[in-house]
């Protein structure tokens, strides 16, 4: 299990993420797994406490590219984030990403959707340097 401590003003925030299995789910998560995760490959499960919230994620593969979606412990999709092409996500957040790549190399970009909103994050690295960057739809930065 890997733990994260973070020390706040407000008192100390424990984010801790363990591997799981299917049973050890819920059953009202077992069964949107199942649904979420029809026609794809599981790859594994994994079980986060964070600020006292239980939540649960499927790791799998659909057609061939990376799709993680998160639940919380009735069942509720909380977050789906599926790796893209770059050519398929909406022009200017394209120009927003190519313009954040620069002299790097862009690793992935994935579509996010998190509280019904959906953004575009993608991975680049350059040099040693990794980062992560998030746009919008109309390319605005999103934090």
């Amino acid at each position: 299990m890997k733990m994260l401590w973070i020390a706040m003003a407000a008192g100390t925030i424990c984010f801790a993420d363990q591997k799981i299995k299917l049973e050890d789910m819920p059953a009202a998560v077992q069964a949107a797994v199942k649904e979420q995760s029809k026609g794809a490959t599981i790859k594994g499960f994994s079980k986060e406490v964070e600020h006292g919230k239980t939540s649960y994620e499927a790791e799998m593969t659909v057609n061939g590219h990376a799709k993680d979606v998160s639940f919380d412990a009735a069942g509720k999709v909380v977050s789906v984030e599926e790796e893209t092409s770059i050519d398929t996500i909406p022009a200017p957040t394209r120009d927003a990403i190519q313009k954040a790549v620069g002299t790097g190399k862009l690793q992935k970009v994935e579509t996010v959707t998190e509280n019904g909103k959906t953004f575009y994050e993608a991975a680049i690295k350059t040099g040693a340097k990794s980062q992560e960057v998030k746009f919008d739809a109309a390319g605005k930065t999103v934090k």
